[in-house]
């Protein structure tokens, strides 16, 4: 499949947010990375529909951002998730396989293998207030991909996440992204630099750089901070 922005753009009053970005996106993980405010979780949550752009287009093998067919096949992981402290991890995917439209007897099949796959079969039947952040963010990764999706959107999904966390989740992400399109945002670059096919940059709303990871040949983190003038 095919991600095809085009000329993306938000603008609050005087402030364009995000500016005119155009780019496209094929299978593999793609970490977008840049400063806090460089306009990433505005650029993700228009991908999503969350968020109507004040100009351009959003295109899924032709499928416009706006529609259900679109949102079928989307999975994705906002920044601040919203969980039910008093439910279950069990409970909490059934409900939301039900807002996605999943019969039972697919959500059963389902669940049982992204508990495994997430490493939570063995918590499922705590309750979510009980959960570490690599826990819970795990139980979000489950979520987005309840409805097998082809294109996974993923925003700072390891902040706050411990190391050991946080080499399970990238673990995960890389092996996502051998047979959908992952888009990863994040302003962690080490949280990118061994599992991204691809690394784009954005900053001031702009999106300044794209390549793919292995055209880049020195140190990530020295060419990110490079490109960004010295900071981070």
């Amino acid at each position: 499949m095919e991600l095809v922005v085009d000329r993306l753009t938000k603008q609050y009053k005087n402030k364009i947010v995000v500016d005119r970005v155009s780019c496209k996106f094929s299978e593999g993980v793609h970490g977008l990375l840049g400063e806090n405010g460089a306009g990433k979780t505005t650029f993700m949550r228009m991908l999503c529909n969350i968020l109507t752009p004040t100009s351009g287009s959003v295109l899924l093998d032709g499928m416009d951002a706006g529609t259900e067919e679109y949102r079928s096949f989307l999975g994705y992981l906002p920044q601040d998730f919203g969980y039910y402290p008093n439910f279950t991890g069990l409970d909490f995917l059934f409900y939301m396989a039900a807002l996605k439209g999943l019969e039972k007897k697919q959500a059963k099949q389902r669940i049982k293998e992204l508990l495994e796959i997430v490493s939570l079969g063995e918590a499922a039947k705590k309750k979510i207030k009980t959960y570490s952040g690599g826990m819970k963010q795990r139980l979000g990764i489950a979520q987005a991909l309840l409805n097998q999706p082809h294109l996974l959107i993923l925003d700072e999904p390891t902040a706050g996440l411990d190391p050991k966390e946080r080499v399970r989740f990238r673990n995960l992400i890389a092996e996502l992204g051998k047979d959908s399109i992952v888009i990863l945002s994040t302003h962690i670059v080490s949280d990118v630099e061994h599992i991204a096919d691809y690394i784009l940059m954005m900053k001031d709303g702009q999106l300044i750089f794209r390549s793919a990871r292995e055209e880049i040949k020195e140190d990530l983190e020295k060419f990110y901070l490079k490109e960004f003038g010295g900071m981070e």
